[in-house]
């Protein structure tokens, strides 16, 4: 954000290279709020989305398209993220597939049990829309200024 000469902010806007995403998520709320984001922020993004984490597994190995990044909720059925990331980085075809986990928890162990794992990032979701907003359009613009492995 850029203050303009009376005080007033304002956006700069960024060329975003599109990117395929892969959000592993299973509440049905969480993932509307993430495509209302994508639909605000005008996204270039293509947004592909797994349940859980044998869903992503069964898309990640289905032999179409690969995301470029994946962001994986951490509290899921079937196969929490932990979980999941655990097998995704066992796989050779797409153990390098960056992933951040987004998630509204804030337990330690959580945090260091994914990064021994090899998470690309952890992101806590916060609880208000706008910095909700703030935080995905900050984790899609990094990551879309990165040299990622194409699929």
């Amino acid at each position: 954000m850029i203050f303009g000469k009376y005080g007033s902010a304002f956006f700069v806007s960024y060329h975003v290279l599109p990117m395929n995403l892969l959000l592993i998520e299973d509440d049905a709320i969480e993932t509307m709020k993430f495509q209302r984001v994508l639909k605000k922020i005008a996204s270039p993004h293509k947004l592909m989305e797994a349940k859980n984490g044998e869903e992503a597994l069964e898309l990640l190995t289905s032999g179409n398209q690969l995301p470029d990044i994946i962001l994986l909720d951490l509290n899921m059925p079937r196969m929490n993220g932990i979980e999941f990331l655990t097998k995704l980085k066992q796989h050779d075809q797409i153990k390098y597939l960056p992933t951040i986990i987004l998630t509204t928890s804030e337990n330690r162990h959580d945090l260091l049990e994914c990064y021994k794992v090899g998470v690309a990032g952890y992101v806590i979701k916060p609880l208000k829309f706008e910095d909700y907003e703030t935080k995905i359009k900050s984790v899609l613009e990094y990551w879309s200024n990165n040299e990622l492995v194409k699929a």
